[in-house]
């Protein structure tokens, strides 16, 4: 290990090599006994994340069969390791599959593209970063960089009662059984009038959960810990899910036999079925049906607190993405109080 002044520098200056990788920069010390102890421990540092004995370097497409086995064997929610394998099915698609992990830097994963929504791309970088932050834990690399993310843009389209009304007419051109029109039709409703997550909350809904004395919906588990919570039944949401339980008293609200769970998991292709028909935007979706629950019931209440208990919000910012400033009441608020004449001018 070499240290040296510059010419017009009162620091301290270091510069060693560790397995053919160079080692240059500012101690910060200006007196050579602390300025030598400043640069042992930085050599202590590189030489602690770095394999003594010189090894193959990985490519990320290798590395991925240690990090899809960890995906596998972890603790992690189901919905969190398809997230993972989807990342990485985006991933493989670009060059950065063959590129060795200790040469990924930042730069290389803002230059990457992918199809699709900026939400699609980030589900990629995301899983890219999760990999490195693993191959820095496993010494693998020494410190994992940066990844940036893409700008999501909130949602912003709202499934109302004429979106609900263009669905369920959609759904009745549709060639399906009366079953599972009833099932699109509740499903829906329950979604515009709880406002519960449809994949963590809805289609997990047990009977026992039910409360019709008070009409509330207890919702035991959810993305967060706020989201476990009581969920107020509006009056067709009461008389949806009595016709539905009929005379059971356990149970899943939405029982399957197909998948091993129990319960429905997802209507995905009925909704694009019925959207199709309905000529709506591919952009609304079933969970444009929260978002408006958030909108409506805070237009109407202006507690923002009460929807964010009755959401699962943890906090304001996430509660507000989901709200439309109502320009109505702006609107509204301009004109009280302007003078006749200019009101009768504008017409």
């Amino acid at each position: 290990m070499k240290l040296f002044k510059k010419p017009k520098s009162k620091f301290y200056w270091y510069d060693f090599t560790v397995r053919a990788r160079r080692y240059r920069g500012s101690t910060q010390e200006t007196k050579s006994v602390r300025a030598l102890k400043a640069a042992s421990l930085k050599l202590a540092s590189v030489m602690e994340n770095t394999d003594p004995f010189p090894s193959k370097p990985t490519a990320l497409g290798e590395f991925t069969e240690r990090f899809l086995a960890w995906v596998d064997n972890g603790r992690l929610e189901e919905k969190t390791k398809k997230f993972y394998r989807n990342g990485w099915r985006l991933l493989k698609a670009t060059p950065v599959s063959n590129a060795r992990v200790d040469q990924i830097t930042g730069d290389c994963a803002e230059q990457l593209k992918f199809p699709g929504s900026a939400a699609n791309a980030n589900c990629a970088l995301r899983t890219l970063r999760r990999m490195l932050h693993k191959a820095e834990e496993w010494k693998m690399i020494g410190h994992a960089p940066k990844i940036k993310l893409m700008k999501e843009h909130g949602r912003h389209l709202r499934l109302d009662d004429e979106a609900e009304r263009k669905l369920l007419e959609g759904a009745k051109a549709c060639t399906w059984r009366r079953r599972t029109f009833e099932l699109f039709r509740d499903i829906v409703i329950l979604m515009r009038d709880t406002g519960m997550r449809n994949q963590r909350e809805l289609y997990r809904m047990r009977i026992e959960n039910l409360d019709w004395e008070n009409r509330l919906i207890f919702v035991p588990d959810s993305k967060t810990p706020e989201g476990r919570r009581l969920v107020p039944m509006s009056r067709r949401v009461f008389e949806l899910l009595r016709a539905r339980c009929g005379t059971r008293t356990e149970g899943w609200v939405f029982p399957s036999k197909r998948p091993a769970s129990g319960h429905v998991c997802s209507i995905d292709r009925l909704f694009r079925q019925a959207r199709q028909q309905a000529g709506l935007p591919k952009e609304l979706v079933l969970y444009c049906a929260r978002h408006d629950y958030g909108t409506r019931v805070l237009m109407r209440t202006g507690n923002l607190a009460a929807v964010m208990r009755t959401m699962g919000h943890r906090d304001v910012k996430t509660a507000m993405h989901y709200q439309h400033p109502e320009l109505e009441v702006v609107r509204a608020a301009l004109d009280y109080g302007m003078p006749k004449d200019i009101a009768e001018m504008r017409g």
